[in-house]
């Protein structure tokens, strides 16, 4: 599976962030694409466990483990207006170049890393994540956000 653990996937999603534009079209959602880019760093600080996450309520962490057999099984992309960690609401303006290198910074080293870097906190719905999952769900939540505009 596509991963941040893999140079090819890491050379790729920075191909396709270097593509954004702060007029890139929004396809859904509400964040602009500055304001989705500085979301996926802070998400890639959390798996790197340089920002531990809260957990979010008993509804939603049930509902986290029965699909998460599904996020982890194969490269399908995650779902439009899938749910977030509060913690990862951005809502203030950003600037999209100063946000884009941070995020370029926080994928070298979350891959450089490698499994040894992945935070031991579970993840705030999907509950304990191995190092790969992590890596996976990385990819494909950057994935997301990427062609939520169009990259």
């Amino acid at each position: 599976m596509k991963n941040l653990f893999e140079p090819e996937r890491v050379e790729e999603i920075k191909r396709r962030l270097d593509s954004l534009t702060p007029e890139s079209p929004r396809q859904w959602g509400k964040m602009s694409v500055a304001q989705a880019v500085a979301h996926c760093a802070m998400a890639c600080d959390m798996a790197s466990g340089n920002q531990i996450p809260g957990r979010a309520g008993l509804g939603l962490r049930i509902v986290g483990r029965l699909i998460a057999p599904f996020v982890f099984k194969d490269d399908a992309p995650i779902r439009r207006n899938a749910p977030t960690n509060p913690e990862l609401v951005v809502s203030d303006e950003r600037d999209l170049a100063r946000e884009r290198e941070r995020l370029r910074k926080a994928i070298d080293r979350f891959a450089a890393a490698g499994p040894a870097g992945c935070t031991s906190h579970p993840h705030f719905i999907f509950g304990k994540l191995t190092p790969e999952q992590w890596a996976i769900l990385m990819y494909k939540h950057v994935d997301h956000h990427l062609r939520q505009f169009g990259a």
